[in-house]
């Protein structure tokens, strides 16, 4: 089963809306209420975005986040959701110089198993990741950031620094990361 935790992003019903199209089986939980010794009742998870940083958010991430590696659970981290798995396992982020909104052309560099060739996405992050941990791989870039997609080893642990949910191209990314 499928969670989707919730951190409160704007676009988080496309999301839900998405999977219930897809009939792709899920439950949603927001963070802040997120009970951890239910994490074992999933075996994959998607990661939201969210509004603001509350440091309760990022603990109960991070702490999704260790469980799914420790346990080889798939997760999908989506803008916020991929800085903090960067940020938990030893990364960096930082803001950008500007809002990055709208549609970004993203260029696959890795071959992987959610997406290939060029893709267009939806930008929506004023902070971005900066430097990778060693044990993460960059498999996407742009014109404005390195870490598009990045990846957990060859683990099927994926962090987008944009939001699959908003475009064609990123709702393919999320199918496929469902049906692994």
């Amino acid at each position: 089963m499928l969670l989707v935790v919730d951190n409160g992003s704007i676009y988080t019903k496309q999301l839900t809306d998405f999977l219930i199209q897809k009939n792709i089986l899920f439950e949603k939980q927001f963070s802040q209420s997120l009970r951890l010794d239910s994490l074992s009742n999933y075996d994959s998870f998607i990661l939201s975005g969210r509004r603001k940083n509350e440091q309760k958010i990022n603990e109960i991430n991070s702490k999704t986040i260790r469980h799914c590696i420790k346990n080889n659970n798939k997760l999908l981290g989506i803008c916020y959701g991929a800085e903090i798995l960067a940020l938990t396992l030893g990364g960096t982020i930082r803001k950008t110089t500007s809002l990055q909104k709208g549609i970004e052309s993203i260029q696959i560099m890795k071959e992987n198993s959610i997406c290939n060739n060029t893709i267009a996405v939806f930008e929506s992050h004023s902070y971005e990741i900066s430097k990778l941990p060693s044990v993460l791989v960059s498999l996407a870039k742009s014109k404005n950031c390195n870490n598009e997609i990045i990846q957990y080893g060859e683990s099927p642990i994926f962090g987008t620094q944009f939001h699959p949910e908003m475009s064609s191209d990123g709702n393919d990314i999320i199918e496929k990361f469902c049906s692994l």
